[in-house]
């Protein structure tokens, strides 16, 4: 195992009544072959026993490792923004973090050393991965699918390439969500894939899982592994889903048009143009614009969505 530097790691970590499953998170932290790191727990208003978890090991762990705030209560996207993008929050790299789901011991120290491979300090980097899929007893269930196509803005647009629990991103990423602000997106992770690639960022998309993610009734998102699941997407695509995702979306990325590059912004331009194009240039600029998902299938799906105006 290859050891990362002592950066130090801020965890945005977001609660809502998550008490049955939240101590195997917060263990897990624990378990971490990367020491340095806090936790920032804001907590949406929770009504069972969340806080009072928190406050336990707020009391358990040394002063300054967990600090607890109110959340705006106003959904987990506009929460987890909340962290991202207040400046008081400062550390070398920051971590979404979940609150039903379990780290592997190497998380961390893998996210920084792929990260500082890359000798990036001066522009936006992003890494993220596979997730294990498991049950509420931890066991495993499956996987996400390991994706091969090149993650960039053209695929962000119409896909967001690995959940927010994976995540972990650097100074650079802080800086530019602070300067933009708090947007209104379908979902924090998305958005900031969108983001990175926009601006010419790194993006490392680990392919060896680094997280157990729990499958259970309450969460928020689920896998897509099976294909009643995959089937389910797709009509979701159908009854306009996705299309009211990329009206948030859109919207969410003229706050940041101005620190897109050149190339980003006619691309952009372009998917606009396509969504609100007749039938024969919404075919035309599908080609032009080159949006792909990172599956053979998912693409069909997408030019499917495309040809009856759904996205």
């Amino acid at each position: 195992m290859k050891s990362s530097p002592p950066y130090l790691v801020a965890i945005l970590l977001c609660t809502f009544n998550g008490s049955r499953f939240l101590s195997e998170q917060l263990n897990s932290f624990e378990s971490q072959t990367h020491h340095s790191w806090f936790v920032i727990a804001s907590d949406d208003g929770s009504s069972d026993g969340t806080l009072d978890i928190l406050l336990h090991y707020q009391n358990k762990w040394p002063t300054g490792k967990l600090i607890i705030r109110r959340g705006p209560e106003n959904g987990f996207c506009s929460n987890f923004l909340s962290l991202a993008c207040d400046p008081t929050i400062s550390a070398d790299f920051y971590a979404f973090c979940d609150q039903d789901d379990v780290w592997l011991p190497s998380k961390l120290s893998t996210a920084l050393s792929s990260i500082s491979h890359y000798g990036v300090s001066d522009k936006p980097a992003l890494y993220c991965g596979r997730t294990v899929y498991v049950d509420e007893a931890l066991k495993k269930i499956g996987a996400s699918r390991p994706y091969s196509f090149p993650p960039n803005f053209r695929n962000a647009l119409v896909q967001s390439i690995a959940g927010g629990n994976t995540m972990v991103f650097n100074s650079s990423t802080k800086v530019l969500l602070e300067s933009i602000g708090r947007v209104q997106h379908a979902s924090h992770d998305w958005w900031l894939y969108q983001l990175v690639t926009g601006v010419g960022g790194i993006v490392i998309y680990d392919k060896e899982p680094q997280v157990l993610y729990r499958q259970h009734n309450d969460a928020l998102v689920g896998g897509n592994t099976s294909i009643l699941q995959g089937t389910e997407r797709f009509s979701a695509v159908l009854k306009g889903r996705f299309k009211r995702w990329c009206d948030v979306n859109n919207s969410a990325l003229f706050a940041a048009e101005d620190y897109l590059l050149n190339e980003n912004k006619v691309t952009l331009n372009l998917f606009r143009l396509m969504r609100a194009a007749n039938f024969k240039d919404r075919i035309r600029l599908f080609g032009v614009v080159g949006l792909y998902r990172q599956s053979r299938l998912g693409t069909i799906s997408l030019y499917l969505a495309v040809l009856l105006k759904k996205v």
